[in-house]
């Protein structure tokens, strides 16, 4: 079982159909597509000697490039190593290090920055910027007619999350994990239309290049915009020109895209299904967006170690009366579990009962084969066969799961996972902060924004703005905090634990007032 068997299959089936679009431009047919990402493969295990299980680290904005590299290092029978573009230089070092890549592609525009910090470190044999001349030669010519015998349990994805140690951890997804994520997808969330197309105006290494994955399945197009980003205007007018084009969003991007003028009917006609997750959408926001684009979104719920499949609410569940009280909460809900997926709400006991509320925990095929390199960390995760999500959620009569709360203090920013402690540790080698806590805050258009509480250090004063340029030397952008409340102590229980509940029950407050 190799995933890019799919490549090859589309080659064969659809040789003439686009693959690989960037705006409205075919790039490549699934014919020309096959040949590059062979090629590719040829030159990684030639000119490279990369075998079958090596890593292939990919720091890299969307582009046909990430998609080449993607399917060419499965080819190979290597492992890909995404990571998110966004974060800091020092941080990809730490994950291409930890992963022990053996090589590390990375998209020209981030090449400066990346390719210095990636210098030096003892596993990586090369960093190669992509495109690039080089890059061009690596895609030219013939390479191995059919992809590398792989089997259904070896590793094929290295997913970074952060944990509750607040160091990334590699969610080890294997060939199987994929492919249960990509047939459960299908059966549960939506449908893909082979002349349709997955639109990739989130990052390509976290959720949207996993539901291209589900349309690779299908022969469907990957279509990149110009941009490499979200631009509402250039969505809307990608959906005007096409059909049935699909994209994974994080709230924030339905929020902005449902609210917009440029979305008018000819948009919404080329829509096919946009499927949301990542952060929590209000209901209020959904009612809205239902109203605007009718049956076409579908959530899921899931995480690295289960990729984007423990639960979905797909699209016909959205629909109904508004002044149908079952309705809200059903979107209120996460959904029901996926099939061939067990979803267990337990507490120390084992399972509860329906309505009593615990930590979402998960079995199946989907769950990941444990974290590189972390036996400790696998352990307590999946302790008894059961991967404990930190997630705190209860079942009503119909099975929808509700999350309730976060046992883990992660905050979910525009669809980016934010460990506190990491931005904490930033904050607390100024030497004007004596104590800090970082947790989120509920934000309207990002799900949550990130609120750092400070002490300061005795007869120091704290200057915000020396801390945001703390935290843009240390971590990526979008980590550091967008509000700073300057406090005199933090609030703790007996232990000395902060008491994360109580500043965030001080934010609600000031809301209010």
């Amino acid at each position: 079982m190799n995933l890019a068997a799919l490549a090859l299959r589309n080659a064969r089936l659809r040789p003439h159909d686009p693959a690989v679009l960037l705006g409205l431009t075919t790039v490549a047919d699934h014919r020309r597509f096959a040949r590059r990402v062979a090629a590719l493969a040829g030159a990684l295990a030639g000119r490279f000697a990369l075998a079958p299980g090596d890593r292939v680290a990919m720091a890299m904005s969307n582009g046909p490039e990430f998609l080449e590299v993607l399917f060419a290092t499965w080819w190979a029978g290597g492992v890909v190593v995404p990571v998110n573009a966004k974060l800091h230089p020092a941080e990809i070092a730490y994950m291409v290090e930890q992963s022990g890549a053996r090589l590390a592609f990375v998209s020209d525009d981030l090449a400066p920055a990346v390719g210095g910090a990636l210098a030096g470190l003892p596993d990586l044999l090369a960093t190669i910027a992509a495109p690039s001349a080089d890059y061009a030669r690596m895609t030219a010519g013939d390479g191995p007619e059919r992809p590398a015998e792989r089997a259904a349990g070896d590793l094929a994805w290295l997913f970074y999350t952060s944990g509750t140690t607040g160091r990334p951890k590699g969610a080890m997804l294997t060939h199987r994990n994929l492919t249960v994520m990509i047939t459960s997808h299908l059966a549960d969330v939506a449908p893909v239309d082979p002349a349709g197309a997955a639109l990739h105006a989130a990052p390509m290494s976290h959720g949207s290049g996993m539901v291209g994955l589900v349309h690779a399945a299908r022969g469907a197009a990957q279509l990149i915009p110009e941009s490499r980003g979200f631009d509402v205007d250039e969505t809307a007018a990608i959906l005007r020109a096409r059909r049935e084009v699909g994209f994974f969003a994080a709230p924030t991007m339905v929020n902005r895209l449902v609210r917009s003028d440029a979305l008018d009917a000819a948009a919404v006609a080329g829509l096919g299904t946009i499927v949301y997750g990542g952060a929590p959408m209000y209901v209020d926001d959904l009612k809205h967006a239902v109203a605007r684009l009718g049956p076409k979104l579908a959530q899921i719920y899931g995480q690295g170690e289960a990729p984007m499949t423990i639960t979905a609410l797909p699209a016909a569940m959205h629909v109904g009366r508004d002044d149908d009280p079952d309705r809200d909460a059903m979107l209120a809900s996460v959904g029901v579990p996926r099939t061939g997926v067990e979803v267990s709400v337990r507490g120390d006991g084992g399972a509860l009962a329906t309505g009593e509320t615990g930590e979402v925990c998960v079995r199946g095929d989907i769950v990941m084969a444990g974290y590189w390199r972390n036996h400790e960390a696998t352990a307590a995760a999946i302790p008894d066969g059961w991967l404990l999500t930190g997630d705190v959620g209860s079942f009503d009569a119909r099975g929808l799961l509700t999350l309730r709360d976060r046992s883990k203090d992660v905050i979910i920013s525009g669809g980016s996972n934010i460990y506190p402690r990491e931005v904490e540790e930033v904050l607390v080698a100024d030497p004007s902060v004596a104590e800090v806590s970082v947790i989120g805050a509920p934000d309207p258009d990002w799900g949550e924004v990130v609120v750092a509480f400070v002490v300061g250090a005795p007869g120091a004063a704290v200057d915000p703005a020396a801390l945001d340029r703390l935290c843009l030397a240390r971590i990526a952008r979008f980590k550091r905090p967008k509000r700073y409340e300057v406090v005199d102590a933090l609030p703790k229980n007996s232990y000395g634990k902060v008491l994360k509940r109580a500043l965030r029950e001080r934010l609600e407050a000031e809301e209010r007032a």
